[in-house]
């Protein structure tokens, strides 16, 4: 599998949405719902088959937010994260956009590294987000998954 074939396109049918990889970075049917209602949902595609997902939502005139990324278990390692990262990236710097935001897990460690490396910087953190806002505990990597670490990405670099 080569990132040069990776082919990324918005989902203009929603119904078409890909849940089973939404739901590798959010485990909330709920969440994801209320998300993709206000978002723009855009799929990765390699020999026709969705090995990825992301999810961008507008917050004001400048700053943009990825609500949900996410790639399939078979394609992880392969740097299709980083290609849906500087996809949105691109897109939101097209729009004129100041920031782009992302939020993970403190339970996120490979996370983490990936958004720091591409540009993102540790904004602040939402303590408890994860135990007020889901109904079942979330585990990653051995630690439970309580606060939400906000990042941020200066696009006018």
């Amino acid at each position: 599998m080569s990132k040069q074939n990776l082919h990324i396109e918005l989902l203009e049918d929603l119904s078409e949405a890909p849940f089973e990889l939404l739901e590798l970075a959010d485990p909330s049917r709920e969440q994801i719902m209320s998300y993709l209602k206000t978002g723009h949902c855009y799929v990765a595609i390699l020999a026709s088959e969705v090995v990825g997902v992301l999810v961008l939502t507008k917050i004001d005139q400048t700053s943009t937010e990825i609500k949900n990324i996410a790639v399939s278990e078979s394609a992880q390692g392969k740097g299709f994260g980083k290609v849906l990262l500087r996809y949105a990236t691109n897109i939101c710097q097209t729009k004129g956009d100041h920031k782009l935001i992302i939020g993970t897990g403190n339970s996120s460690i490979g996370q983490l590294a990936l958004y720091q490396k591409e540009g993102f910087e540790i904004k602040n953190i939402k303590k408890n987000f994860f135990l007020d806002n889901y109904d079942e505990p979330i585990f990653e990597n051995g630690i439970q998954c309580k606060h939400m670490i906000v990042l941020e990405k200066d696009l006018r670099k």
